[in-house]
């Protein structure tokens, strides 16, 4: 082989070499409950895009935080709240967070007759059992409180109150009757600009303090292109555009 043919060999090679797409990764993700659907959606854009692969789990932030505290493997946390994330920064298990999105609240029915788009129902105490998220591990359950308190329903609600461990839990009692009513996350009854069944009030946001939602790269996933890559796409138009149709604000 001649010195000029070994030349443009190696050219060659290192060309080919660079024109090879970044090895992919495999990212575990912990997904707030009120974020399940439309990270379904987003997962699938994203592994196409990129060639990377997420595993998504869907619970409770506080049942996430206590996870990543003892161990568990997860590389990126999408939380229902900034509180959470901020803390696992400030505690060493996070190495960035920031803002995906802002999340809203609804009071909801399976029932399509039942709410008329206003709280009046909430007000009369028309209902046997509203179900909230617990406050202690979902944020979407302490604004659900919050709101009880600014309208002055707490005490009347008290005693008709069915507690779900997660944002998910709680829309199932809605869905399958077990309660009339139930506070949920806006996400997960509404796409392109309308309900997709039952009846609602949009809860004004006024009545409850902003339900901003951060990501958290955790420390396990800082190595992790996967888990790198998915926070960028998340600030993409693509992204912002997908979480918007859930009625999420940016």
């Amino acid at each position: 082989m001649t010195r000029a043919f070994k030349k443009l060999a190696s050219v060659l090679a290192l060309s080919a070499a660079a024109s090879l797409p970044a090895a992919a990764d495999t990212a575990h993700i912990a997904v707030a409950a009120n974020f399940a659907a439309p990270m379904k959606a987003l997962s699938a854009r994203f592994e196409q895009a990129s060639g990377h692969a997420l595993t998504l789990s869907s619970g409770s932030t506080g049942k996430f935080y206590a996870q990543i505290k003892n161990g568990a493997p997860f590389d990126v946390l999408l939380a229902a709240d900034d509180e959470t994330p901020a803390r696992l920064l400030r505690e060493g298990d996070a190495v960035r967070t920031q803002t995906y999105a802002v999340g809203k609240l609804a009071l909801w029915s399976a029932d399509a007759s039942r709410l008329d788009g206003s709280d009046a129902l909430l007000r009369r105490g028309a209902y046997n059992r509203l179900a909230v998220a617990n406050p202690r591990l979902a944020p979407y359950g302490a604004a659900a409180l919050q709101v009880l308190e600014k309208l002055g329903l707490a005490g009347q609600a008290k005693d008709k109150l069915v507690m779900g461990e997660n944002i998910g839990q709680t829309y199932q009692f809605v869905a399958s009757g077990n309660a009339e009513l139930g506070f949920v996350a806006l996400s997960q009854v509404w796409q392109d600009g309308k309900l997709t069944g039952g009846s609602a009030w949009l809860v004004p946001p006024a009545l409850h303090a902003p339900i901003r939602q951060d990501a958290a790269l955790l420390k396990r996933g800082a190595a992790n292109a996967a888990a790198r890559a998915l926070l960028d796409f998340l600030k993409s138009h693509e992204a912002q555009t997908v979480i918007r149709s859930y009625g999420y604000e940016l």
